[in-house]
């Protein structure tokens, strides 16, 4: 191309007045991104009227493919430049986003309905909604008000929820309009995301250095993390727009490149967040080579994630925060990243082991998933999120990831192909999660019982050692309360810590009190199997003063018998209090024996599916059972379902220890229920002797339908304990 005398001596002149304005205007790393006044109020293209002259800073002009940029920059042309890299990225072949499919993209009414409300300036934020009317259709927040958008807008009912400004910032709605753009081929969207995004960053330029979380938020732990994932998918979707100009890929690649550099200089020191970090800077290194900083992208990022699969997952495969919904995004973006680095050719950069560090992950994911593809909310899993079909699709990716594994490809084929997997009892002594089964078929009984191993106090961790969660036939008869909020003013912390109170959950307290930080040290002291009787033992010591013993016996394959102990050696006599919260108070009767010293509950459901519970105790000191009635949350700010519970208190003997059985059976109707006829007593101490604490383990008698059971636990012989 020949270029004349004048045009140089007009991008000479051009070139000039950018460097006097990069001069003039600080950039990001020096962090802030260079926009002009009119920058984002053009009507038609707000946010790309002008280059900025970074670009050639962050873009490798060395990089194989850029030879004409390179050469247009060279002469100082950098608006052909910029057009010559937007042709560059629009017929680039030889970098593959598998997380996108142009050839097989769809959007469905719910995804839709988030794209055009965007288009009126209100923004889709998880959860987050203004109304939702009889249909349960969202109509999400505005957030244009006198003429521009209010960025620091907080409606009342959001006030002091803190997950509501970190979840605007991380621009969730915006995919939602590139998945649109895509199959309808409206360039409204294209506008839409390139004037917001525009407005978003003229208002929050990238901070310098270490982000301070009070000042700058938006730049804080997830927030550019899932901005750089989500623009790196949207540049696919929207480069072939005639509204993505050069001057729009400039802000936008400048921007990219701040936003990773950001991450990079503000790493969480662990936790999911810092894997999230890790898998945007990894991702942002694979498909943006041209990039200068490319390379430093891969080779920390492929480093810090290889680091975090080995330190964040304990050696039984669970995450340190104990969070089944963390946990599973947690495989995800590692084995996400493995993908992406297979397609592209970068599988080097893994260690040979990586894959398979990730395997146990995978099996804990399907071991604590009930039969109907369903999760329970423990700790802070909001088990709305984790649905069938996103459980499916994780055991799908499971299956591709372990192609030899036939129970990962019996799971993600809800059994059809591969081997149902043979073991009924699962132990993760480091994470403290134990599930018992009767088999894997959706009738199934299912036990969870989640004693943390928390040292460290994590906090999505939440205070209930030795609770539990009960599956029969399709129905979570125990329903984890869930959290409700992440708290951010004192009210919303209010209502964080009343959620995840201990007596929310279905374990001992004492004097109905919170498991403070640092009694949540859960222990595994046995498992055994023999005459078709499974027993699990654990213990946690849950305050100063006592520890809290729990065995469980599977009896048959059909009901199961509690014995909860509360001991300790000093000489205090607190309440020891044993909670049970049942599912659907409607549903919910209250077996009221007291004057008997028993108590409990029973379901009523109309189809046959129902369960029992009946509590018994050794000593009567202090007896006193109540019922009322509270809420679980599956879905942020949501009252999911409203339960019933009963609790059962006693005065722990000096020295001794407070002694529950209880006894939880299946039954179809109010006549079988009548049959049961259920009692229980302890058999290990003498009517002079109750109250009486054996270290070496306990032993009950059940009876049920006129059936007697001697159940016992033997933790350890007289010579093993010589060798403690």
């Amino acid at each position: 191309m020949v270029i004349n005398s004048n045009r140089d001596r007009m991008n000479s002149k051009i070139f000039s007045l950018f460097v006097l304005l990069g001069l003039l205007m600080t950039a990001c790393n020096d962090d802030k991104i260079i926009f002009f006044e009119n920058h984002v109020k053009e009507e038609n293209n707000a946010g790309g009227d002008a280059l900025v002259p970074r670009l050639f800073e962050v873009i490798n002009l060395d990089y194989p493919g850029l030879e004409n940029v390179k050469a247009y920059c060279e002469k100082k042309d950098y608006s052909s430049a910029t057009s010559e890299l937007l042709e560059y990225y629009r017929n680039r072949e030889d970098v593959i986003n598998p997380n996108i499919n142009l050839n097989q993209t769809s959007i469905g009414d719910f995804n839709k309905n988030i794209a055009d409300q965007a288009l009126e300036y209100r923004f889709y934020i998880k959860d987050k909604y203004e109304s939702k009317d009889a249909a349960g259709k969202e109509t999400y927040v505005l957030f244009k008000q006198d003429d521009e958008i209010n960025w620091n807008y907080v409606p009342d009912k959001y006030k002091g929820d803190a997950e509501f400004v970190y979840q605007l910032h991380r621009h969730q709605w915006m995919i939602h309009q590139a998945n649109a753009y895509v199959v309808t081929h409206d360039e409204k969207y294209v506008k839409s995301w390139i004037e917001v995004y525009g407005d978003w960053l003229k208002t929050f330029p990238c901070p310098e250095g270490k982000v301070d979380k009070e000042k700058n938020v938006e730049w804080y732990g997830l927030q550019p993390a899932h901005r750089i994932q989500a623009q790196l998918d949207m540049m696919s979707y929207f480069i072939q727009s005639e509204n993505f100009t050069p001057e729009w890929l400039s802000t936008f690649l400048v921007a990219l490149s701040d936003g990773v550099e950001c991450i990079r200089k503000n790493y969480y020191k662990e936790t999911n967040i810092l894997i999230t970090q890790v898998e945007s800077v990894v991702s942002a290194g694979i498909l943006m080579p041209e990039f200068q900083k490319a390379g430093e992208w891969l080779n920390e990022g492929t480093a810090k994630i290889t680091e975090q699969v080995q330190s964040q997952f304990l050696n039984d495969g669970v995450h340190v925060e104990l969070t089944p919904g963390y946990h599973i995004e947690a495989v995800y973006a590692c084995n996400k990243l493995y993908n992406m680095a297979q397609v592209n050719n970068k599988v080097g950069y893994f260690p040979t082991n990586y894959v398979g560090l990730l395997k146990k992950a995978a099996r804990f994911v399907m071991d604590i998933t009930y039969p109907d593809y369903s999760f329970d909310n423990f700790n802070d899993t909001g088990a709305s999120s984790w649905t069938k079909s996103v459980l499916l699709g994780n055991f799908r990716r499971y299956m591709a990831m372990f192609p030899d594994d036939k129970e990962f490809e019996w799971m993600a084929t809800e059994g059809r192909q591969g081997e149902q997997p043979k073991e009924l009892i699962q132990l993760y002594k480091d994470g403290g999660y134990y599930m018992l089964r009767s088999n894997w078929a959706p009738d199934a009984t299912m036990m969870v019982l989640k004693n943390n191993n928390n040292p460290k106090n994590y906090v999505h961790c939440q205070p209930d050692n030795g609770t539990f969660s009960l599956y029969r036939n399709g129905r979570n008869f125990l329903p984890d309360a869930g959290f409700f909020t992440y708290g951010g003013d004192a009210a919303s912390d209010a209502l964080r810590k009343s959620y995840r109170a201990t007596t929310m959950h279905n374990t001992m307290t004492k004097n109905s009190a919170t498991i403070a930080d640092g009694y949540m040290n859960g222990k595994f002291l046995m498992q055994d199997s023999k005459d078709d009787i499974d027993v699990l033992v654990t213990e946690n010591k849950s305050y100063g003063d006592l520890t809290h013993r729990r065995a469980v016996f599977f009896v048959n394959k059909t009901f199961f018998v509690l014995v909860d102990e509360g001991y300790d050696a000093g000489k205090t006599t607190p309440t020891v209090d044993l909670t049970f919260n049942l599912g659907d108070a409607g549903k919910v009767v209250i077996d009221d024996n007291s004057t008997n010293f028993q108590y409990g509950a029973y379901t009523k459901f109309g189809d046959n599916n129902n369960m029992q519970f009946k509590t018994f105790v050794e000593t009567n000191a202090g007896y006193t059972p109540k019922w009322n009635t509270n809420w679980s949350s599956s879905t942020q700010n949501e009252k999911t379902l409203q339960r019933k519970w009963y609790r059962v208190s006693i005065t722990k003997p000096m020295g001794g220890a407070a002694r529950f059985i209880t006894v939880i059976h299946p039954f179809t109707n109010e006549t079988d229920r009548a049959s049961l006829n259920i009692s229980a007593k302890f058999t290990d101490n003498t009517n002079t002797t109750p109250g009486t604490f054996h270290a070496d383990g306990a032993s009950v008698e059940v009876s049920v339908g006129g059936r007697k059971y001697d159940l016992s636990c033997l933790l350890y012989t007289s010579d093993a304990a010589d060798e403690l």
